[in-house]
């Protein structure tokens, strides 16, 4: 029972680090580079870690698409 608890914890932590790293990338590659946007989005997904990519996927992305298409 505890070796299924550990392996949850574990899968669950690797989603969130890949999920942080998806969203560094997608930050990094797509976001404009308009008054240093991307460099506060870059700083506040590496500082705040899974939960900055969390704000940066729900807060900005959506916006970004609708205004760029990408």
């Amino acid at each position: 029972m505890g070796f299924l608890i550990a392996l949850i914890f574990m899968g669950i932590g690797f989603g969130g680090l890949v999920l942080w790293i998806w969203a560094l990338i997608d930050c990094i590659n797509n976001e404009t580079d308009e008054g240093n946007e991307r460099v506060i989005w870059v700083v506040v997904i590496a500082a705040a870690q899974l939960i900055g990519a969390l704000i940066y996927l729900i807060a900005r992305r959506p916006k970004r698409m609708a205004t760029l298409g990408h």
